[in-house]
């Protein structure tokens, strides 16, 4: 089971131009997204947003369990000190290159993933998750990455949790490949939800999930 959360503005924008993004949603969002973080196995971000942000990904604002926390990494950026590595008794997980040896503490897993054309494709990342025995993911950020699971077909659900704000100008929160017509959009059932005044949009993407490991068949 795999969910992507992203938070944003009314104008679909999820930092600033600088980059800055803390807070573009309001306590009940980001309740909501610690309530995420307790429901799974395993928090993954990408390393761009662990540089920017340096978050803890930690259950804080609900009461529940600490998951995993897991950073994509492919080209070994990741900083030891960095908060979400800090030795608290949580798994920590960094997923890397096939056979690269970063620079961490010894206490981190390494997650050693092939390289497709520079990238560590998104089926192989849930694979190597789940063959640890992290088998529900929250994919939290940043727009990239969350957009890169959403191209892959690899998401189950997506929570997008809009703002009542607009930034007018700033990151967008998806990076998607070009389409030519408008029918050819993704399309999928939502559930639409109040979180005081913010708005959650829960989209259900399990028609079109594409499952991982699947054994493929001879010809």
């Amino acid at each position: 089971m795999v969910v992507a959360q992203i938070g944003q503005s009314l104008d679909g924008r999820v930092a600033t131009e600088t980059g800055h993004s803390h807070y573009i949603n309001g306590p009940a969002g980001l309740a909501h997204l610690h309530r995420l973080r307790a429901l799974v196995d395993a928090v993954v971000i990408g390393v761009g947003t662990a540089l920017a942000d340096d978050p803890q990904l930690t259950v804080r604002r609900v009461n529940g369990p600490q998951p995993a926390r897991v950073v994509i990494d492919a080209r070994g950026r990741l900083p030891s000190g960095a908060k979400l590595l800090a030795n608290d008794g949580v798994r920590r997980l960094v997923v890397t290159g096939a056979g690269a040896k970063p620079p961490l503490p010894a206490d981190i897993e390494i997650v050693g993933v092939a390289k497709m054309d520079g990238q560590l494709a998104p089926p192989d990342i849930l694979s190597a998750l789940a063959a640890r025995g992290l088998r529900r993911v929250l994919i939290e950020g940043g727009a990239d990455t969350v957009s890169r699971f959403l191209t892959a077909k690899c998401l189950d659900r997506l929570h997008v949790t809009v703002a009542p704000i607009i930034l007018g100008s700033g990151r967008s929160s998806f990076a998607l490949p070009p389409i030519a017509r408008v029918d050819e959009a993704i399309l999928m059932p939502v559930k639409v939800h109040r979180l005081d005044d913010e708005v959650l949009f829960d989209c259900d993407l399990s028609a079109q999930r594409v499952p991982v490991g699947r054994a493929k068949k001879s010809t």
